[in-house]
């Protein structure tokens, strides 16, 4: 638990000094806690480990910030009643990282091991969608 805490600080804390002070405080209070949970829920649930990698610099406030803790969040919700049997965690356990960034619209792709999401300033990624594209 020490090393994903310390994973999600590596990764977010550099990038948050791109952001002012409420941006930075945003990320410390909401995303960051909403990734750590998320990460607990799924090792939990499924078994296996996801690494979160979001990149806080392609976003410009803490409203589009909040897509990070609302995609988090939708995954800590769903992925505990979606590893029911063994062949949905395994296919959850496929996805080893998650690359969360701002774009033009909300997608997910997946591809060797690597889910990239992004968002736009207003929604992000449903479980379905990520779903979709890890059981194929």
């Amino acid at each position: 638990m020490k090393f994903n805490t310390l994973a999600v600080a590596l990764i977010l804390v550099p990038l948050s000094a791109f952001a002012g002070k409420a941006e930075r405080d945003f990320v410390s209070t909401k995303v960051q806690p909403a990734i750590q949970e998320m990460t607990d829920a799924v090792k939990k649930s499924c078994g296996c480990a996801i690494s979160f990698d979001a990149k806080i610099d392609t976003f410009k406030d803490t409203d589009e910030l909040g897509q990070i803790r609302n995609f988090a969040n939708a995954i800590k919700e769903k992925a505990p009643g979606y590893c029911s049997d063994a062949p949905s965690k395994a296919a959850v356990c496929k996805l080893k990282t998650i690359e969360f960034s701002r774009a033009a619209s909300p997608t997910f792709k997946f591809s060797s091991g690597k889910g990239i999401a992004t968002s736009d300033s207003s929604s992000y990624p449903s479980w379905d969608m990520v779903v979709r594209e890890i059981d194929k």
